[in-house]
């Protein structure tokens, strides 16, 4: 059997829990989840105010190749986001306008890229939201073979194709598609609490009085003068 298989179909996170996840954010649906899944902050947006959510199309690549993103476009659907990964680390740009541009014609909503990406302002210009660990115009090659919806390992976290992506301004986070329902319905009861707590720090409460950290001062010896 090949080391390097392209797999074309695999079950991915229902579009209306997708959804629900995106209107929460990366930091909401980490708390709510139990503060698991986040990514670390290697990578970053390329841009401000995106927000988006939906089922994982996984890419490991030969660093400085990017001949498997070619091969992942077709395996991909409308709302899917693009995970792409090298098997050892890279920052050669990967991605730039026009593979950005064939992603999207099949319905990627956006890139996490753990490597570089290049046209920058072009990739911005076209609205195309992408996550990504450098900006470099380092030119790549397709001449190596790799795999796609596999399970990969990006900045600290295992992501199988399906689960559900979450990113935005506050980064990356990944929930496996079988209790992405769960950390949804934590999620929402999460922001109508915080919806409260606004309104009371907003009346002037003080966080120390609402939290009831007081006794927990004076536990820890911290004294008021």
């Amino acid at each position: 059997m090949s080391r390097h298989v392209v797999v074309r179909d695999f079950p991915r996170v229902d579009p209306d829990i997708a959804r629900g996840l995106q209107e929460q954010g990366a930091s909401t649906v980490h708390e709510a989840d139990g503060r698991r899944g986040a990514f670390r902050p290697e990578i970053k947006p390329l841009q401000q105010g995106a927000r988006i959510a939906g089922p994982a199309v996984t890419v490991s690549c030969h660093p400085g190749d990017n001949l498997m993103i070619h091969a992942a476009v077709e395996t991909v659907r409308p709302g899917d986001v693009v995970v792409i990964t090298t098997t050892s680390p890279s920052t050669d740009g990967m991605l730039g306008d026009l593979l950005a541009t064939s992603l999207r014609a099949h319905g990627a909503i956006g890139v996490i890229m753990d490597a570089g990406v290049r046209d920058a302002a072009e990739l911005r210009e076209m609205g195309f939201p992408v996550w990504t660990r450098a900006i470099s115009p380092q030119g790549t090659v397709k001449a190596s073979p790799g795999s796609v919806n596999v399970p990969v390992t990006v900045c600290g976290q295992v992501v199988n194709p399906g689960d559900a992506i979450v990113a935005d301004d506050d980064g990356i986070v990944v929930i496996p598609r079988e209790r992405a329902a769960d950390v949804l319905r934590k999620a929402a009861e999460r922001t109508a609490n915080e919806s409260d707590k606004r309104l009371r720090l907003q009346a002037g409460e003080l966080g120390v009085d609402m939290y009831k950290l007081r006794p927990l001062l004076e536990q820890l010896g911290v004294e008021y003068r």
